[in-house]
């Protein structure tokens, strides 16, 4: 258990403490209220608006970070998954001796496992993001637990790239050193948060692991919620538990603010059986860009090739694969609502969707002018028919992902008639980073799976509920 004394006076000196900032992707909640009611309104608008700008903002992290045990053997937990009105989903944790459980946004895209902490947690502008509520916070000094990472402790160096040198306080070859994990401070694009780093109890519903290292946040901006890192580094959920696998079947975005849950499931146990139904492509590593090594946290997957209705788009194959520096590729991306293509990318599926749909509907440029989302279309003639050229994925190995209307189209209600294609694109030109991240609008109602064991990554349709 950490003193009282000595934490609080951690935190009137962690101003002056310096620390290391990790910038990577704003995780978004998986819950989302992009599903329209049949009554439109301003707020509908304004509500895909900042779901379009916040999927786009955080491709731009994405492609841009700066560098930032004791278990049962139970082998399968499962746990439910919360839509959030925010546009991300999120899992119920429970840290320390006793449990205190918090709401974690579920986030493949970064590694660190971080919880609100202390009665003294500050979030500035957390109102943002729709959390109207008081943010639950972890309490410390009411865990037996709860213990410090010392700074020669080798896990410091999991959050800190430039271990040497941190320990400035300790003598050299001095290994009962009393100097702690310096702060971080991590960047998610729409927000940030601080801390310090707590060895905890994790207590899973038939699984418990003691020493997980976790963030202990004192401050955040836009990010009241904490955040469950799954990437592929040290410090992620996956990573400390050992886990040979993960999946999740995502709840229906129409579902928002209710009671309805889909569910994760974990597991550490050994087997290269294949599911039925399920498609499978290759996971992918980046061990080409050293820039930055946030590019580590991914899972890669190949696009060999995407389909607008039964049409081939024409996009050259270095427009959808890695190249020498580590840019380039797809990724899969759990915090990002709306599926992201690079503007070269996008714009050959646009010209071509667009060519399909010229005879059918008219564009409604004033809807793609306030929300930034291409396409648009006025679909009010309409009487509940939308026939609309459907979008497909073909992966490496064979695996095909032609998504139905409702995963990569989102309809304002009735009165106003019109139909977005969730997809954001970026206009200057991201050269750095994924050429396309796939979001969690167009994996609603999939099964999907992280096969750690032997990398790959497969997805089936399904309802989720």
């Amino acid at each position: 258990m950490i003193p009282s004394c000595s934490f609080l006076a951690l935190l009137s000196l962690l101003s002056h403490i310096s620390s290391t900032t990790i910038t990577i992707p704003l995780p978004l909640s998986l819950t989302n209220t992009n599903q329209f009611p049949k009554t439109p309104s301003l707020d509908i608008l304004q509500q895909l608006t900042h779901l379009a700008s916040t999927s786009l903002t955080r491709a731009k992290h994405l492609k841009n970070p700066n560098a930032s045990s004791l278990t049962t053997t139970t082998t399968t937990t499962t746990t439910p998954l919360f839509p959030q009105n925010y546009g991300a989903y999120t899992i119920p944790l429970s840290f320390g001796t006793p449990s205190q459980t918090i709401q974690f946004i579920m986030d493949t895209g970064s590694s660190l496992v971080w919880f609100p902490c202390t009665h003294r947690y500050l979030c500035n502008k957390c109102d943002d993001n729709n959390n109207k509520t008081q943010t639950p916070v972890f309490i410390p000094k009411l865990s037996s637990s709860a213990k410090l990472i010392g700074c020669k402790n080798s896990k410091c160096g999991w959050i800190h790239d430039q271990f040497e040198g941190i320990c400035d306080e300790c003598e050299p070859n001095f290994t009962n050193c009393s100097q702690i994990c310096p702060p971080y401070r991590i960047i998610y694009g729409s927000g940030s948060t601080g801390g310090i780093l707590l060895s905890e109890t994790l207590n899973l519903e038939e699984k418990t692991t003691e020493n997980f290292v976790v963030g202990c946040s004192l401050f955040s901006s836009k990010t009241p919620n904490g955040i469950a890192g799954f990437g592929r580094r040290p410090p992620s959920l996956p990573s400390q538990l050992g886990l040979t696998k993960f999946s999740y079947c995502l709840l229906s975005h129409r579902f928002d603010d209710a009671t309805n849950s889909g569910s994760l499931v974990l597991r550490s146990d050994s087997g290269d059986a294949k599911l039925n139904g399920v498609n499978y492509t290759h996971l992918l590593r980046n061990g080409f860009n050293t820039r930055n090594p946030a590019f580590e946290n991914y899972y890669y997957i190949a696009i060999m090739k995407i389909t607008v209705g039964v049409k081939h788009v024409k996009i050259p194959y270095s427009y959808l694969s890695r190249g020498s520096n580590g840019s380039g590729g797809t990724i899969v991306d759990s915090g990002a609502t709306f599926t992201f293509m690079e503007s070269r990318v996008f714009e050959l599926v646009a010209r071509e969707f667009e060519k399909q749909v010229a005879s059918g509907y008219r564009r409604a440029t004033d809807v793609e002018t306030l929300t930034g989302l291409r396409l648009c279309y006025d679909i009010s003639a309409e009487n509940g028919t939308v026939l609309l050229p459907k979008i497909g994925f073909h992966f490496k190995g064979g695996a095909e992902m032609v998504l139905p209307l409702e995963n990569y189209f989102s309809f304002v209600g009735s009165g106003m008639g019109v139909a977005c294609m969730t997809v954001v694109t970026d206009v200057g030109g991201l050269s750095d980073g994924p050429s396309v991240i796939l979001g969690n609008f167009q994996l609603q109602n999939y099964y999907v799976e992280y096969d750690l064991e032997n990398e790959r990554f497969g997805f089936r349709r399904q309802m989720c509920k």
